[in-house]
């Protein structure tokens, strides 16, 4: 069985390879912000030759078709996000906290709505709302 990453690959005409299904295993498995060497590490135990030139280039590939979507930020370097059916984030302003969450309004038929007043198919989204962590909050001074 196949997942939305490895289905929407083949799709696009790329074969899906040994090492490309390990990383994308990796991808699926739940954890929604991997670095690269994270990414290389896990799926090493589904394909043990998988190298860090080819997660790297499969990072790309997926980045390319709209499917990953890289996240700046902190001090742990890039992560990766699957937007293939949508991606939710809480970002904190100070510092840098990437806080995932599931529900958005785009399930509730706003997608349609933009396809019939836009003409534009949606085939993926990412919400990303930005403010202040509850850690940061409780670290600001009570104002009087």
């Amino acid at each position: 069985m196949t997942g939305l990453l490895a289905d929407r690959l083949c799709a696009a005409g790329y074969r899906l390879t040994a090492a490309r299904s390990a990383t994308i295993r990796v991808l699926e498995s739940g954890d929604p912000h991997l670095s690269p060497a994270e990414v290389l590490e896990r799926g090493r135990a589904f394909h043990p030759a998988l190298s860090r030139a080819t997660v790297y280039r499969t990072l790309e590939l997926l980045t390319s078709l709209g499917l990953l979507r890289p996240l700046y930020g902190g001090e742990d370097g890039v992560r990766f996000a699957c937007v293939a059916d949508g991606h939710h984030h809480l970002i904190c302003l100070k510092c840098g906290a990437a806080i995932h969450f599931d529900r958005c309004g785009l399930d509730d038929g706003m997608e349609h709505d933009l396809e019939q007043q836009f003409g534009f198919e949606v085939k993926s989204h990412m919400l990303e709302l930005y403010g202040l962590c509850a850690d940061c909050r409780r670290a600001l001074p009570e104002e009087k």
